[in-house]
Formats: C-alpha cells, structure tokens, sequence
C-alpha cells in the first residue's frame, strides 16, 4: 500500500459513492441546461453561484482569507485551468455527444495527470508501472471515441476533442494548485478558485452570448441550481473531507465510479444510447487508471504471496 493509499472505511466508501453520484448526475444537469443557455453562461451560472455559496461557508467558519496580491493571481490562474477553460470546453462538446461519453472521457483527466506531473514536478517521475497505466488510458479513450472520429472528422469529433482538451487543462491546474496554492486552506483554495473563475466567465459569457438574465424555465434553474451548488459548492466541500477520510490514492476511485452514473442517468432520462465501442473503452481506459493507481499489481502481489 502506497503512502498515499490507506484502507478504505464504510463511511469513506459511503462518502466516495456519494461523491461520484453528485458528479455523475452533474453531466446530466449540464445537458438540460444546455437546452435553454449557452455553454458560456453554463460555466457562468455554475462558477458564480458556487462562489457566493463557499464565500459564505468560510465567513461562518471564519476561515482566515489571504490577503496577498501573489496568492490572489494564482487563484486567478487556478481558476482559469481548473473551471473556465474545462467547463467552457466540455459544456460546448457536451452540445455534440452524448453525457455517457462525456463523463468517459472525463476519466481520462488521471492519465493526461499523471503526464504534465512528470513533465514539471521533480518527484512524480513517470515509472514504468505508470507508462503502462498511461498507455491503456489512451487505448481506452481512442477506443471510446472509435476510429471513423479519425477518418470522418465533423462536429461530433469536434465535440470529443474538445472534452478531451478539458481534460488536458484540469491536469495543468494539478500541477498548478502543487506549485503555488500548497499550504492554504483547501476550502479557501476552492472559493479563491471559482473567484477568479467567476471574474473571467461572468463578462466572458456576457460579451459572447449575451447578457445573462434570470428569466429561464424552472427546469433550468433546477439544473443550474444542481450542477452550481450542489455539483460544485458542496461537491469541493465534500472532496476534501472524502480526502480526508479515504486517502488521495484512493481518490482515483471516484474517477471510475462517475462515468457508470453519467451513463445510466443519460439512458434512463435522456435516452441516450451509447455504442459498444464507448463500454469497450471505458472498460480498457479503467484498467489503466487501476494500474496508475496501483492497485491491481498490488493484488497480484497479495495473490503471489498468498499462493
């Protein structure tokens, strides 16, 4: 067992189902949101409800807020990689592709991880376990997406393409949270974060789609109010303590837990239909996060040992 893997209690198992059905029913919401507002004003709603909600959780806690232009900047930075640049990215995609292959290559942000914190962090070295765990996750995902994505590019691979760019951007902000926001309080990184995020998307979404009114359909709202303050404000909330509770190994496990709730909430409710191909994938793209995360050599060993 790795130092950042400990053995998981029932309460944490609770704690992490509970986690990845919040995430999970997230996909769902954005999509009926989709159908009133556009991706900008999505990313808008979500960032900016967030941020009144975890602002107000930290003046009842009185939590100290940081006060230096530096931190400040970098929760601005954070902000951009980890909310406006992925939301935008798989709001807009999620226009083009079902919400089960959404959340499928969504679970491809552990693999594109463990890439860019070998390229810029001296102590994550990419090992080979973690070559073979990278090079099964891109199996899985190019597998999920299918091969005539490749031959026949249209909106639909346009959409694909940019989840995964999401992805991509949700590892940088990984690398970045460890350089400069390591020592504060994770709920004032998290509400610092959807600040500088809401500073960017509010006029964004404003200039691109227009002015953003309150005059929606109560479907809507109820999406918005999901995916904003349940998806995202008591989601952060919930993460760091299911962190605590379960370990930053373990974490890895909420990632392959999502994409079967995305799924199901998309056929049951949307009527979505998802080719083979996608449960092919995602079934290829799992193993890779479970070598990455070491738990399957570590059952190997356990087997060996026991034989």
């Amino acid at each position: 067992m790795t130092p950042l893997q400990k053995s998981i209690s029932p309460q944490a198992w609770a704690a992490l189902f509970l986690l990845a059905c919040i995430w999970g029913a997230s996909f769902l919401t954005i999509k009926l949101a989709l159908a009133e507002i556009g991706p900008l004003t999505v990313v808008a709603h979500r960032t900016g409800w967030a941020m009144l909600i975890l602002w107000a959780y930290i003046i009842l806690r009185g939590l100290t807020v940081p006060r230096a232009p530096r931190i400040w900047g970098a929760f601005l930075v954070m902000g951009l990689l980890n909310n406006v640049i992925p939301f935008s990215l798989m709001a807009w995609g999620q226009q083009h592709i079902e919400t089960g292959l959404t959340s499928i290559l969504n679970a491809g942000t552990a693999v594109f991880g463990v890439i860019v914190a070998a390229m810029f962090l001296a102590d994550e070295r990419l090992t080979a376990r973690k070559a073979i765990g990278v090079a099964l996750g891109f199996c899985g995902v190019a597998t999920a997406i299918g091969l005539e994505s490749f031959r026949n590019f249209d909106i639909r691979s346009l959409g694909q393409i940019a989840v995964i760019a999401g992805t991509v951007s949700y590892a940088l902000a990984g690398v970045w949270a460890r350089k400069a926001l390591s020592g504060l309080s994770p709920q004032v990184a998290a509400a610092g974060m959807v600040t500088g995020a809401s500073l960017v998307s509010l006029p964004m979404a404003w200039f691109v789609e227009g002015p953003i009114t309150l005059d929606l359909q109560p479907q809507t709202w109820a999406a918005i109010a999901y995916y904003a303050v349940v998806a995202t404000a008591v989601a952060y909330l919930l993460y760091y303590r299911v962190l605590a509770m379960a370990g930053s190994g373990n974490l890895m496990l909420v990632t392959l837990l999502v994409a079967p709730v995305a799924i199901t909430l998309g056929a049951v409710v949307l009527g979505e239909a998802l080719p083979l191909r996608a449960y092919l994938g995602f079934g290829v793209l799992a193993c890779g996060l479970l070598i990455l995360d070491g738990r399957l050599g570590k059952t190997r060993q356990h087997r060996a040992r026991g034989t």
